[in-house]
């Protein structure tokens, strides 16, 4: 649970879907006041290039990474000030031609702790998934995949808006109560491609590892070519505080 009196800066991929679903979600619980929404407007694998490839992503200041690809001059002061914590929302994209198992492993296994270098929060197979749902809750929603054919054609947005139970993104999840049933289904959906235990030693684990959700999907794009569809930057409403959904 994060303090209520920390101030966080929540770094989203995009400046338009990802961070309209963002500031609706910290709006919808209560909580946006301590939090500063900034697009990155690029996708992990540049982030990735700047912090990883050129040697230890620890000996790197990632709010000097930030500002120094930030190119609007107001936004720039935002990396100035002092975050107690820090969350990264991006997509996964297996189809981009920079994506590698190896890349994406190391960047989970790194961003960890939000209130240390961050902690990354990976959509599979990008943020779209919080929409993907024929109605709220989907009974369905367990067996949605995409594959990778249809991410490389561009076809997945389009599908997605197909199959959104209202057609309009402004229109799905409108209430507390709606939000949290789509949280909570993609909590459960998160479980059952981990394959762990909700139940370590007779205590409830809110979230699974995220790590194992990654490992599954990672087999499943390498024997599958496919991606189960799952949206987990709405996790940090379970990570914040678990009571928010109930």
């Amino acid at each position: 649970m994060v303090s209520e009196k920390s101030k966080i800066l929540v770094l989203v991929e995009g400046e338009k879907t990802d961070y309209k679903l963002m500031d609706r979600l910290l709006q919808m619980y209560g909580i946006g006041k301590s939090h500063e929404i900034v697009s990155y407007n690029t996708n992990i694998y540049t982030l990735y290039n700047q912090m990883f490839r050129d040697g230890d992503p620890e000996s790197v200041d990632i709010l000097q990474i930030l500002k120094e690809h930030e190119s609007d001059e107001t936004k720039k002061k935002i990396f100035d000030c002092r975050y107690s914590d820090i969350l990264l929302i991006f997509d996964l994209d297996p189809q981009d031609p920079a994506f590698t198992a190896d890349k994406i492993l190391e960047m989970v296994s790194f961003f960890v702790e939000s209130s240390d270098m961050g902690k990354l929060y990976l959509n599979y197979p990008m943020v779209e998934a919080f929409y993907h749902m024929k109605d709220i809750p989907d009974v369905a929603y367990d067996s949605y995949i995409a594959t990778l054919e249809e991410l490389r054609n561009r076809k997945y947005k389009e599908r997605v808006n197909k199959e959104n139970r209202n057609h309009d993104y402004s229109k799905f999840a409108t209430t507390k109560e709606e939000c949290s049933a789509v949280i909570k289904q993609n909590i459960d959906k998160a479980w059952l491609l981990s394959e762990t235990e909700r139940v370590v030693d007779g205590i409830v684990k809110i979230l699974p590892d995220a790590i194992n959700v990654l490992k599954a999907q990672l087999k499943k794009i390498e024997e599958e070519q496919l991606v189960s569809v799952l949206c987990t930057c709405v996790f940090y409403i379970a990570d914040y505080n678990p009571n928010l959904l109930t």
